[in-house]
């Protein structure tokens, strides 16, 4: 009697355990997408930087900026390619947290000071990864990932038009309406005091944004920092069919929430969007504060705006739905 209790004991895991393998392999992939902010479970004003990784495991780290505390940061892992979107200081990093959670996230602590090298640099030279930049940075950014210990090759070229594959993802350049000066603290030497002294930036060419296919279908658009432009609805949305978008909506230096919404709603026209670079402490114990811009933009927006709050990881199916972490 106890055999047979025993074998119908190991019948039935055997059946729970096949039937569960079974329902995993049948899973749709997704594609996971990590904000790394300044304040764990926050959404806070420096906040750029989003780790990106594709169902067979490529993984993208797009705007690092300040709030990734360089390569040794333990949130970040294996890196196959860094997207940078321009070099504005915001997003290339002049200067990162000295640990997790310095400061408040109304006023975090980036007294560690990383420049002239940046912390993009920093991070593809440590972790071996390849950078994507267009316009004129390829050759600035060559000589300085060599001088800090990596290879001139790991820089590429990617301008409007063109695609790069890394791994199962495929990477498309696409305008923006910005600026791209290069702070004379990323400079040495003469040319950078000449600059400081005239008020002047470096010109390193147009700034940009990404449109990024990945192995699962889903395909998203990584604004960079941007105004409203014709591109969003013939380039965006009709030739690429963007799902995600992750959008600017801070104000003042890029669309704000109302204008970002119309983005959304009458150009772009994903299925969701992620709320990025808001300028602004936007949650208070990880809960949007309804008088923000980001809570303003939820509002203008037809589609479900995620709240990037940092640490959590969101999971998109290929239509562009988040099916997990939102």
């Amino acid at each position: 009697m106890r055999t047979c209790t025993r074998a119908a004991l190991l019948l039935g895991a055997f059946l729970v355990g096949g039937a569960a393998a079974a329902q995993s392999k049948s899973a749709p992939a997704t594609v996971k997408i990590t904000p790394l902010g300044s304040h764990d479970g926050e959404f806070c004003p420096l906040d750029r930087a989003l780790l990106i990784e594709d169902p067979d495991g490529t993984r993208l780290l797009y705007d690092p900026g300040r709030t990734v505390r360089g390569p040794d940061d333990e949130r970040l892992g294996k890196i196959d390619a860094v997207l940078l979107t321009h070099v504005h200081g915001d997003h290339l990093g002049d200067a990162i947290q000295p640990s997790a959670n310095a400061g408040t996230c109304e006023k975090p602590d980036f007294s560690v000071k990383v420049a002239p090298t940046s912390n993009v640099v920093n991070i593809v030279v440590g972790k071996k990864a390849k950078l994507l930049v267009g316009g004129e940075m390829p050759k600035f950014f060559a000589k300085r990932v060599a001088q800090a210990g990596g290879e001139a090759s790991q820089v590429q070229l990617l301008r409007f038009g063109a695609m790069r594959k890394i791994g199962g993802v495929q990477i498309s350049s696409v305008p923006a309406a910005h600026s791209n000066g290069l702070d004379p603290v990323f400079l040495d030497g003469d040319h950078a005091a000449a600059l400081e002294a005239s008020g002047l930036t470096a010109h390193v060419g147009p700034p940009g944004g990404y449109v990024a296919k990945f192995s699962n279908g889903l395909v998203v658009y990584l604004s960079g920092d941007t105004g409203v432009i014709a591109e969003q609805e013939v380039v965006v949305r009709r030739q690429f069919n963007a799902r995600l978008a992750v959008l600017n909506i801070g104000g003042n230096f890029t669309t704000g929430p109302i204008e970002a919404g119309w983005v959304i709603n009458e150009l772009v026209q994903p299925a969701s969007v992620i709320a990025s670079h808001a300028n602004e402490a936007a949650t208070v114990g990880g809960k949007l504060r309804q008088e923000s811009k980001t809570a303003a933009f939820r509002a203008a927006s037809k589609v479900p705006v995620h709240v990037p709050l940092s640490g959590r990881t969101m999971e998109f199916d290929a239509q562009g739905n988040c099916t997990a972490g939102c």
